[in-house]
């Protein structure tokens, strides 16, 4: 058995039969339609056998493949009820798990980059990984020097086949349209790419995590593990232990889903206003809620903890003060302000000429969460969003399109949407304005000088 199903010309007929799944079932549908099934059934019924098939062969295979349904995984909240119901305990599954590396092969890499004593670093290790993800697994131990611990090693062969999966995909990224609408696939399947060279490299994960770890130490809301040891490629970290918050969207109670949503969000603003870093993998995959060993007790008193700081944005600064200020103008109803902001932060490309009441009237629904003192993102909602950005026959979708996103946005962008794909998923009550107030710069001042409506 192999490490990871590596090899060019395997991953490649792969990933190649997916675009021809869907030619097939394009024309499948096509005979249906013919034969007098309705038409909006035919398109539930294809979008939903295209998505199964997507998501299986992606959790197969790892590497860039399964990164890239991670980053789609988040984004369910968006598709209709009855295409996205059927499979979206399969999206949890991939949130949390791959088909894990041979025993044999973790000793082998263990050794290899740790050493041939590696054994003698730890009191025990449990061959069973606790976790797998796209390029690396997860195993369980204990450090020599008695702590519990994390030990993610890195797939033998991770980086080519990152490389080579997300190549493959950014050729029919277009074909995945449909199943997010309102998204464009192929900027985010460049972005991932790009940033490969960074999620394989174990020692700068190491630098962001500790950097987070330091900041959040007693933190009453937010937990870090400390890095315990590393090399490029494995990374030793302490033992998280808490409630995965897949679970908690599965099965918690609107209690535990509105602590958790706060939380993230909190999360999301604060980490980059404290560290200067910007964690960049929302998925659920790598939080955890920590219950003080009480997993029934009372939810406010719950912490996050994160996971997997392989992908970061860094800003020094914190969040770019054009982003709050252009949200607290567009709520306050600026429109020229607002127009001229993203024109000279290059939303809008010289040459294109949009009216600022228009660009108002296609921001205030996105921004809505923050206008109220609290919002409960829902899955309808995000829908309408998502439908009113991808119908051709609607003003904000022939708007959108002229509109661009600068390369330094991208990442802050797709975090944001990212997060907000998971709160819609929990259903969580969160008091978004008031994050946005502490942790944004540029968004506080005035925010509050009209009151948001009932």
């Amino acid at each position: 058995m192999s490490d990871l199903p590596r090899k060019a010309v395997a991953r490649t007929a792969k990933l190649a039969a997916l675009p021809l799944g869907f030619a097939g079932r394009t024309a499948l549908g096509l005979g249906k339609r013919i034969g007098g099934r309705p038409a909006e059934m035919i398109a539930a019924e294809l979008q939903q056998r295209t998505a199964e098939q997507l998501f299986a062969t992606l959790g197969q295979l790892k590497g860039g493949a399964m990164k890239l349904g991670q980053a789609l995984s988040v984004f369910e909240s968006a598709l209709p009820e009855q295409v996205a119901g059927p499979y979206r305990a399969a999206l949890t599954k991939l949130q949390e798990a791959a088909p894990p590396m041979p025993v044999k092969s973790v000793h082998a890499a263990l050794a290899e980059r740790l050493g041939d004593d590696w054994r003698d670093l730890f009191e025990e290790f449990d061959d069973k990984p606790a976790a797998a993800a796209s390029i690396g697994q997860v195993h369980r131990a204990v450090w020599h020097d008695g702590r519990e611990v994390a030990v993610k090693v890195q797939y033998p062969g991770a980086g080519e086949a990152l490389l080579s999966d997300l190549t493959q995909l950014g050729r029919f990224a277009r074909l995945l349209g449909p199943l997010v609408p309102g998204m464009d696939i192929k900027p985010l399947i460049t972005e991932l790419r790009d940033r490969v060279s960074e999620e394989l490299d174990y020692g700068l994960e190491a630098r962001a995590q500790a950097a987070h770890a330091r900041e959040f130490t007693g933190d009453a809301d937010v937990v870090v593990p400390d890095v315990v040891h590393h090399t490029d490629q494995v990374l030793v970290t302490e033992w998280l232990e808490g409630v995965p918050l897949s679970e908690v969207i599965a099965d918690g109670t609107r209690e535990q889903r509105d602590r958790a949503g706060q939380l993230l969000a909190r999360f999301l603003f604060s980490g980059a206003a404290r560290t200067g870093l910007l964690h960049a993998d929302p998925h659920p995959g790598n939080f955890r809620l920590l219950t003080g060993g009480a997993p029934g007790g009372p939810a406010e008193k719950w912490r996050l903890g994160v996971l997997d700081f392989g992908t970061v944005d860094r800003l020094p600064q914190g969040l770019p003060p054009e982003i709050g200020t252009a949200l607290r103008l567009t709520l306050e109803g600026d429109a020229e302000a607002v127009h001229e902001l993203l024109r000279d932060e290059g939303f809008v490309k010289p040459g294109i000429d949009l009216d600022p009441g228009a660009v108002l009237d296609y921001l205030l629904p996105i921004i809505e969460p923050a206008q109220l003192e609290e919002f409960t993102f829902t899955r309808d909602w995000m829908r309408a969003q998502a439908t009113r950005i991808a119908d051709p026959r609607s003003p904000a979708y022939q708007l959108a399109r002229q509109l661009n996103l600068p390369p330094a946005y991208l990442l802050i962008h797709r975090v944001t949407t990212s997060t907000i794909g998971v709160l819609c998923q929990l259903g969580a009550t969160v008091r978004l304005r008031d994050e946005m107030e502490a942790w944004v710069p540029g968004f506080a001042a005035g925010s509050r000088s009209q009151e948001a409506p009932a």
